[in-house]
């Protein structure tokens, strides 16, 4: 398991294998309950937010507690189904086995090729033609698509039944994005359980400020402070200011 920091009061763990997640399943996940291996100090019972990433790219997020320290780690204590968990982790596993036969199987110079050959032919199709893509498109074709101005091009994308919750985060951070991109986002628990989406929506000034305000409690005082220095409008500071008053 690869686990990294993502800010003070989140983390991100990568499963390398089908067989170490089952594994984790069996002795700890199917309880509600994670071994984290770190070498980061998080104080016993601290609220984190935790995301776990599957062999394939599956991906979920959830709230969890710091219940003991380890010597090597610490453990936590997790909220929502863990049969849920569990399906979004083997996500798509297909799909991603299919990628890693279709990469083995090319040269340096034929993937240098299709990506090329790839880019051509997604700028040349027309807005109607990109908005049909969209939601179809593969990982290739999609981080093209990110790029479009188009806001209904981007709406269409976010119909893609194989976006990845790293693709929203970028889409959430983009400065193409418009006020029906952040209400689909928002409206989608999947991708508003993932702390990267939600600082991507609430620093982007093209969030809807009361959009941003009912994002500011689901984040950690830390990321609220710097909001409360760095916030996109003066509503936001304030709130973010009267919040941490709040808890003083």
């Amino acid at each position: 398991m690869k686990v990294t920091r993502t800010s003070p009061a989140a983390f991100t763990a990568e499963f390398k294998s089908e067989e170490e997640l089952r594994e984790e399943h069996r002795a700890n996940l199917s309880i509600g309950a994670l071994r984290l291996p770190t070498n980061e100090g998080v104080a016993l019972h601290t609220s984190i937010v935790l995301t776990l990433r599957g062999p394939w790219g599956g991906e979920t997020s959830m709230r969890a507690t710091v219940v003991v320290q380890l010597p090597d780690g610490i453990a936590l204590m997790l909220d929502g189904d863990a049969e849920e968990h569990l399906l979004r982790l083997l996500e798509r596993s297909e799909t991603e086995q299919h990628d890693v036969v279709v990469k083995e199987t090319e040269s340096t110079d034929d993937r240098t090729d299709k990506n090329q050959n790839t880019w051509d032919r997604v700028r040349a199709l027309s807005q109607m033609e990109k908005l049909l893509l969209a939601v179809k498109a593969d990982r290739t074709e999609r981080a093209l698509l990110l790029q479009d101005s188009d806001p209904r091009v981007l709406l269409s994308l976010l119909r893609n039944p194989r976006l990845t919750v790293d693709e929203v985060g970028r889409l959430a951070k983009s400065s193409n994005m418009t006020f029906q991109i952040a209400d689909v986002i928002l409206k989608t628990g999947q991708w508003m359980g993932n702390l990267d989406v939600r600082l991507g929506l609430i620093h982007n000034p093209k969030t809807p400020p009361a959009f941003a305000l009912r994002i500011l409690p689901t984040l950690p005082d830390l990321e609220v402070k710097n909001i409360a220095r760095t916030g996109s409008s003066t509503a936001l500071k304030q709130a973010a200011l009267k919040r941490l008053q709040g808890k003083t």
